[in-house]
């Protein structure tokens, strides 16, 4: 080791040097793809190929040490982001459970082992035993490209692995403690009150930065910035309290996730820089790290090597295992739980090199030459388990996902929204509104649709039309979402919208208010009613008066019968997604019967929505509501059109109780869809069909009252 030390790198240029790296992190997947081995390891093994112990290539400088722990908060960092955290309290017990297992049966087994047949000091073999405690979610960006971040087992997973890393470094910081003089009851009293400081402080601080900050700024490279500074804030602090910066790096994570939906752009480009760049980076450091040569010493590194890696890697099975097997998962399951948190990388390096700080009484290093090899040596092999357990394990949940059918699905998913817009203020969060509630997984474009007025200034406008749409087409690619933009002139603006909806063949349409336009009954009466009686289908209005993403609570009235609209399926599930991309609650305001059907839809459908219910016995009720609206509410509005179920007489003064109750508020209004034909279908009726649908009419309803015993079936 020393003489490969004294040897300079082949490369010591900083642009050939970050070219080599570049090589690596674009081949490395080509070649382990072909290979059916998972691309980590590929980065892994390239890091022992070009590093000081390979080839020689490049040197461990201050670059990989820069990076490398970049990207090692970036695991963390992201892990807490993509956390469904809702599911994590519904999996609390099981997150404590599997995390106190998973921390202390590596712990203790390897501890035996260390003094039994290693023959280290108690000492030393508890910090063996505190290295094999935790873990390094080092396979999580398979998660990602499996799309598995919110299933129940990768979920625990991440959660124990915070835990048992927590427990680990507080273990550690006490075996630090003996070592200083005081290292008695005010050494932990210190220690609890900075953590608690610590934990305190961000949950109440970094909330309030993020609401104030993403508020007054939009531009997309300023919210990047802001966001990784609070990781590394985070980070530090972590750090000065005692513990790793990791747990911070998570932590921040946790705090930033309701503010940061998983569909926004902000997301995918911290995505997209963390895996192109630093966490590629962090692997290919920690292989350079890694000294295979120390394999041809001798018998007794082999012996450390294995028995580490056998003892801290049984450890982790029996673990995830018996958890799996006490919380009923499925095989796969458990194969995902022990290939998340059997790996071990720089967190072990780390407490590692601070055993070779520590000096005991006689004067050596609390963790010898042989140790430091083992431990290192031990995390190629974890990596290498951990990679291939978790790249089996999500392809097996993915084939069982797709084998069992979905009852509730239906056969076929018309979904296609259209955006229309008009105003490039709130254009773009009208875009980002279509993709919170957009189906990701059918992966279908939107369609951004700008009408002009065939006028005297239809050219000027249809220019600044064309700016407008190729804006949110900027937006839309930096969430890889695809979108098709028309600007179409028109005579009518509401036939002009309607002409490109049925053309388009569109399902439902999302269109703004200005946050200055008042709801008058003339953009009521005549503009939209133009429209939704030209249209059976979905329509939703949209008043922003701040950004999306800063949102906690969204209110929803639900006039009485609405369950029985053709529509009622639909603005339902728009809602959940959109409650659940922003993590925040939303509160139904209605009668028992919509209520209960509503529930009953949210806990089979989102079980991981916070829905909250409140009866609301009378339309007339609706203006009280105005009180219980903070400025980071959204208040949704389910409309009903003239003739339909849940029509009510009430609905005629919707727009002066929004103007005189709610004018400074976030609004959404829905006109959900409708059986039938639209207005302008209906004037070609013959005299026939209009008995036979009034006599379905009256039949439905006489099954209503009976049904569900309605005393006062209208509403005033």
């Amino acid at each position: 080791m020393e003489t490969q030390d004294i040897i300079e790198p082949l490369i010591k240029d900083p642009t050939l040097i970050f070219f080599v790296v570049l090589l690596v992190i674009l081949f490395a997947p080509i070649v382990m793809s072909k290979l059916r081995i998972p691309h980590i390891i590929g980065m892994v093994l390239a890091g022992v190929l070009i590093g000081e112990h390979g080839l020689n290539l490049l040197q461990r400088d201050i670059s990989f040490e820069v990076f490398g722990q970049v990207g090692l908060y970036y695991i963390m960092f992201l892990a807490g982001l993509e956390m469904d955290l809702e599911s994590v309290k519904k999996n609390s017990k099981r997150l404590v459970i599997f995390g106190l297992l998973t921390c202390f049966i590596p712990l203790i087994l390897t501890y035996l082992m260390s003094i039994t047949i290693l023959g280290y000091g108690a000492r030393s073999s508890f910090l063996l035993g505190c290295i094999m405690a935790s873990n390094t979610l080092v396979a999580y960006p398979i998660i990602g490209r499996y799309g598995l971040q919110q299933n129940s087992s990768v979920m625990i997973s991440v959660g124990s692995s915070m835990l048992s890393l927590f427990l680990a470094l507080v273990m550690l910081a006490g075996l630090v403690g003996t070592f200083s003089k005081d290292s008695g009851w005010l050494f932990w009293t210190l220690f609890v009150i900075k953590f608690t400081a610590f934990c305190a402080g961000s949950i109440l601080l970094i909330p309030r930065l993020a609401r104030y900050f993403l508020r007054r700024y939009s531009d997309a490279v300023m919210q990047y910035i802001f966001v990784i500074s609070v990781m590394f804030l985070s980070a530090a602090l972590s750090a000065l309290i005692g513990l790793e910066g990791i747990f911070g790096a998570f932590f921040s994570g946790l705090i930033l996730n309701r503010y940061i939906p998983h569909v926004s752009p902000l997301m995918n480009r911290t995505e997209f820089i963390g895996n192109a760049i630093f966490i590629p980076y962090f692997l290919i450091g920690v292989g350079m790290l890694i000294n295979l040569n120390t394999l041809l010493e001798g018998a007794e590194i082999w012996g450390i090597v294995l028995l580490i890696a056998f003892f801290g890697t049984f450890g982790k099975a029996l673990a995830a295992y018996l958890s799996a097997l006490l919380f009923r998962l499925t095989k796969a399951e458990g194969h995902m739980m022990f290939g998340l948190t059997s790996a071990h990388a720089a967190g072990a390096i780390a407490m590692v090199m601070v055993g070779r700080r520590l000096l005991l009484d006689d004067g050596t290093a609390l963790t010898d030459n042989n140790m430091l090899n083992g431990v290192v040596i031990m995390i190629l092999v974890t990596c290498i388990i951990s990679t291939i357990m978790t790249e089996r394990a999500s392809q097996q949940i993915i084939f069982n996902e797709r084998a069992l059918p979905d009852m509730n699905k239906p056969r076929q998913d018309d979904e296609k929204i259209m955006v229309c817009v008009k105003y490039p203020e709130i254009a773009p969060q009208l875009l980002e509104l279509a993709q919170l509630t957009r189906n990701q997984k059918l992966k279908r474009e939107l369609v951004a649709l700008n009408v002009v007025y065939d006028g005297e200034n239809s050219a000027k406008e249809r220019e600044q039309g064309l700016q407008l749409l190729e804006q949110l087409q900027r937006q839309a690619s930096a969430s890889e979402v695809q979108v098709q933009t028309q600007v179409r002139l028109a005579t009518n603006i509401a036939n002009g919208i309607k002409h490109a909806f049925r053309e388009s063949g569109c399902s439902e349409i999302v269109m703004g208010m200005h946050v200055h336009t008042e709801i008058t009954k003339k953009f009521w009466g005549e503009f939209i009613q133009s429209l939704y009686n030209g249209l059976n289908r979905q329509i939703l209005l949209m008043r922003f008066t701040q950004p999306l993403s800063t949102l906690r609570r969204i209110q929803v009235a639900v006039p009485s019968r609405a369950e029985f609209e053709p529509g009622f399926k639909r603005w339902l599930e728009r809602l959940c997604r959109f409650a659940g991309q922003l993590d925040c609650r939303v509160q139904f305001h209605g009668r028992h019967e919509s209520l209960t059907l509503i529930e009953q839809y949210v806990n089979n459908q989102h079980p991981n929505v916070r829905a909250e219910y409140t009866y609301m016995a009378h339309w007339n009720e609706l203006p009280q509501l105005a009180s219980h609206i903070g400025d980071d509410n959204l208040l949704v509005v389910v409309n009903a059109r003239k003739g339909t179920i849940s029509y009510k007489n009430a609905l005629d003064r919707l727009p002066d109780e929004l103007t005189k109750y709610f004018s400074g508020t976030n609004l959404m209004i829905i006109f959900p869809d409708q059986y039938g034909n639209t207005k302008e279908e209906k004037m070609s009726f013959t005299e026939a069909q209009h008995h036979e649908e009034n006599s379905i009419y009256d039949t439905l309803l006489n099954w209503i009252h009976k049904s569900h015993k309605i005393i006062n079936p209208i509403d005033t």
